[in-house]
């Protein structure tokens, strides 16, 4: 027991810091047993003192070195691809787009992994879900799931008629449980013929048996912490930025009038509403709902002549690379929607450098149901609302930015 703890603790970490360092990766010095940690905790606590400080109201959309500011400022030191560590586990750190595209070119979908010290603080979320799933039961789950997202069943789906606690780690049980009851009653409704045409009732029929009942519980928790989360603090942001610019509130009124009119919404409608999708996307890039994807190599990956070990930890940080002078231009700060027109990566020098939903084969399955969420409840409120800007806000990162 002694000789395994030894190994995991300590001549493992050793090993891949030497593989590393000899493919070139280095990064900010590490301690044992907490790795960068302290470091982390340091600079935050310092920008918290030091906003403090501040007596300007103003604005500031460069969230990256408010929300992250560790990996700001070891950006400015090592570049955009280094490495740092989170207790013994070795990460490397990710804000290059050219060679997240060479990255990830060749590896299949199934053949990424997670963290595995991220992986206990996730599941209570997420179970076994398609976020959290490897491999084939990657593959499996996947194809289970794709034939509940098409447009042609998004535009029949209902808002779900439950609510799932935001406490999962104190609650994973009693949430178990309560969508286990939904789920089976929702079964026993489709052999009835009953159909809600919503997104669980397109997984139970997609589902033919091969799904079980456990990873069906998995499932709906995924679509709710994956997806309705990000879809509010997405639509919370958007508010925040039409609060500050009143003009682009007229903008979208107009445009709500003249696609939607004062009939009910429609799904079809909804792809009319171009100039939303602009601000959507603004939105997301300014403040991803995700400032970051994780991925675990399942086997060696070469990367312009550097070897990223099996097994190595990848972080990919979503918010430097959104707020990237060399990618956007001198403008990158500020809001903009119109660099969408026409345009589905608003201008970005190098495609990677815009993925709000992911990328790869494991890019985010919900997409297009997500713009649905987001557009209808904004339809809503805007053509009855005016909205206006509280200044005390900052920005700070969880699992994803939040105002």
């Amino acid at each position: 027991m002694f000789l395994k703890l030894f190994k995991r603790c300590w001549i493992s970490p050793v090993q891949a810091q030497t593989k590393l360092r000899q493919n070139g990766f280095v990064g900010p010095a590490t301690s044992f047993p907490l790795g960068n940690f302290s470091d982390i905790k340091k600079l935050n606590i310092a920008l918290v003192m030091a906003e403090k400080r501040k007596s300007s109201t103003i604005i500031n959309h460069d969230i990256h070195s408010i929300a992250l500011p560790h990996f700001a400022l070891w950006q400015q030191q090592y570049g955009k691809v280094f490495v740092y560590w989170l207790g013994i586990e070795p990460f490397v750190y990710v804000a290059d787009p050219e060679f997240l595209s060479v990255m990830s070119k060749g590896v299949l979908a199934k053949s990424w992994g997670k963290p595995n010290v991220l992986k206990k603080d996730r599941e209570p979320m997420f179970g076994n879900g398609l976020v959290m799933v490897e491999g084939d039961d990657w593959t499996r789950h996947r194809h289970m799931i794709t034939p509940a997202f098409p447009p042609l069943n998004l535009k029949a789906y209902h808002l779900a008629a439950f609510w799932i606690s935001r406490k999962p780690k104190e609650l994973g049980k009693e949430i178990d449980s309560l969508l286990l009851s939904i789920i089976n009653e929702r079964k026993r409704s489709l052999v009835e013929g009953d159909d809600h045409h919503d997104l669980l009732g397109s997984l139970l029929k997609a589902e033919k048996g091969e799904f079980t009942a456990s990873e069906i519980v998995d499932e709906c928790k995924t679509f709710f912490f994956a997806g309705v989360e990000t879809t509010a603090l997405a639509l919370t942001w958007t508010f925040m930025l039409l609060a500050i610019h009143p003009e682009w509130q007229d903008t979208l009124r107009d445009e709500i009038r003249q696609v939607i009119g004062d009939s009910e919404i429609e799904y079809k409608k909804l792809a009319g509403l171009k100039k939303m999708s602009w601000v959507m996307n603004e939105v997301l890039r300014l403040y991803p709902s995700a400032p970051n994807a994780q991925r675990q190599a399942r086997r060696d990956i070469e990367v312009n002549g550097r070897v990223i070990p099996n097994g190595t930890n990848i972080w990919i940080d979503v918010v430097a690379m959104h707020h990237d002078v060399e990618l956007w231009g001198d403008d990158v700060n500020e809001f903009k929607p119109e660099r969408f027109d026409g345009d589905l990566h608003g201008g970005c020098k190098n495609k990677m450098g815009f993925m709000p939903f992911g990328f790869g084969g494991r890019m985010c399955i919900g997409r297009n149901m997500g713009f649905m969420e987001y557009k209808i409840p904004f339809s809503l409120v805007l053509s009855r609302f005016e909205i206006s800007f509280s200044p005390r806000l900052s920005p700070f990162n969880k699992a994803c930015v939040f105002p």
